[in-house]
């Protein structure tokens, strides 16, 4: 096998707690992942030439040691033979810089996919030490199953049973510095957490536990993000809230007409990027 199509999905976070600041400049987070059926698309090329290239259908993306699928890729060729190389073609559906967790999901994708081209044979928690080094959330999507994600994101234990839902997803296109946004964060002490539920049994149960503590952050900066929440919920949605650091907001809807209706109307005089998914 010299070539590999792979699906690298969105994610939305229905949680997102953030406990302190570690000693490392990283914080410490207790988050709900969900993955949905938004992906992009990555075609892995092995090649006899030891060089890595990346071409994608998005504008910025970069193509050279920057891009977290190239990073992805020099880290498994390292473990192989030598005399490699590997083209990668990235058809991007995911909105770039979105809080969908877009290029870690990419750079997921590129490790299990060299890793099968290639015959490595690394086990799932090999795949996910690799990736963590790459991002926070890579891990995440190499684990594969909804999780509660602890540390900076790298514990995960699984969500089994998890009801699926519709989510709407509406990206207003300002751009939002991951960053930043942490950096502006004012946490005066550790954050005292509620208690899960050990399993969700309806879609009300998710909404209950739905939060973000970076809104604090980005909504007064960016007051479209309200905006969007506030529609989305006076469109019937069963709760709404920014995914990751933003800007992308979700809504979830119990029914794929209800969703699509409010994705019409959201999109009607607007340039907003919306798209109306399933949970994986």
């Amino acid at each position: 096998m010299d070539s590999l199509t792979l699906s690298a999905p969105a994610k939305i976070n229905y949680l997102l707690d953030v406990i302190g600041k570690r000693p490392d400049g990283y914080h410490d987070l207790r988050m709900i992942m969900q993955r949905v059926n938004l992906c992009d698309e990555i075609i892995l090329t092995l090649t006899k030439t030891p060089v890595i290239n990346v071409s994608c259908n998005s504008k910025g993306a970069p193509n050279g040691p920057e891009n977290i699928a190239w990073k992805a890729a020099h880290a498994l060729l390292g473990l192989a033979k030598p005399g490699y190389g590997v083209n990668i073609e990235i058809v991007k559906k995911i909105p770039v810089a979105a809080g969908l967790g877009g290029g870690s999901s990419d750079a997921a994708s590129v490790l299990m996919g060299m890793n099968e081209i290639l015959k490595l044979e690394l086990p799932v928690q090999k795949l996910m030490n690799i990736g963590s080094k790459l991002g926070a959330d890579v891990p995440f999507f190499i684990f594969q199953q909804t999780a509660l994600a602890e540390g900076i994101g790298d514990l995960l234990t699984p969500l089994p049973g998890m009801p699926k839902c519709w989510i709407l997803l509406v990206n207003p296109g300002v751009h939002v510095s991951t960053s930043w946004v942490y950096q502006s964060l004012q946490l005066t002490s550790k954050k005292k957490l509620n208690e899960l539920p050990k399993f969700f049994e309806s879609i009300d149960q998710i909404v209950s536990v739905m939060s973000n503590d970076l809104e604090s952050v980005t909504i007064p900066a960016f007051p479209v993000i309200a905006d969007i929440k506030s529609r989305l919920m006076g469109m019937g949605a069963t709760g709404s809230m920014m995914s990751g650091s933003g800007p992308t907001v979700f809504g979830v809807f119990k029914s794929f007409i209800t969703a699509e209706t409010a994705r019409h109307e959201l999109t009607k005089n607007t340039d907003w990027f919306a798209a109306t998914v399933e949970t994986l």
